[in-house]
This record gives C-alpha cells, structure tokens and sequence, in this order.
C-alpha cells in the first residue's frame, strides 16, 4: 500500500515558522526525488521545493533562503522547515514522490500524492 502522509500544518501568525512533514509507506523515499507543492484557492499547483535523491535541492525564488528542505532516509521521511513565513504562503501543502535522482516541478510527472497539509499564515 503506497502511501504519502503530510502533517506539521496550522496557524502561524506573520513571521513564524512551520515544520512540515512527509512520511512515506509502501515504498522506500531513497530512489525517488521529492517536491513540495501548495495550492492557494482559485490558484494553481505550484511547486514550492524539490529534493533528489542524492539530496541535491530546488526552490521556488518566492522562498528562496526562508524555506529548507531535507530527508531522513532512516525514518523514510522529508521535512519542509518554513521560517519567516508571509500571509502569502496561506494554501494547502502537498508532497509527492517521482522516480529518478532529478528534481522537476511538473507536476504531472509526479507518482506519488498526499492528502495535504493546511498552512495558514494570519495576524
């Protein structure tokens, strides 16, 4: 049973910070690259981070040096550390698995989808 399951989500005022969660089962996170998504309502799916499965990292350039991503293969596990977070960042994040050591944000390559995680971001 192939599964991705995001937690960490809430509500954080302005300039706080979130840790996100990514925990897989049914397969090993090891092989496959994973992206970070969010999506706002009335907005598209956007990629929002990517890490390879040689631990090489991509980021969108709205979060550029706020957010960091990384894995622990141990736990089958990749986090998103959210620091100095804007009421922009309001949506609902999702993570997703895709095949191969490359990073992409096409997110019709992706194989596999969580359920997502609500980040509100709100004085």
């Amino acid at each position: 049973q192939v599964q991705l399951v995001e937690s960490g989500g809430g509500l954080v005022q302005p300039g706080g910070s979130l840790r996100l969660s990514c925990a897989a089962s049914g397969f090993s996170l090891d092989y496959y690259a994973i992206g970070w998504f969010r999506q706002a309502p009335g907005k598209e799916r956007e990629g929002v981070s990517c890490i390879s499965s040689s631990d090489g990292s991509t980021y969108a350039d709205s979060v550029k040096g706020r957010f960091t991503i990384s894995r622990d293969n141990a736990k089958n596990t990749v986090y998103l550390q959210m620091n100095s977070l804007k009421p922009e960042d309001t949506a609902v994040y999702y993570c997703a698995a895709v095949g191969g050591a490359g990073c992409i944000f096409a997110v019709v390559l992706y194989d596999y989808w969580g359920q997502g995680t609500q980040v509100t971001v709100s004085s």
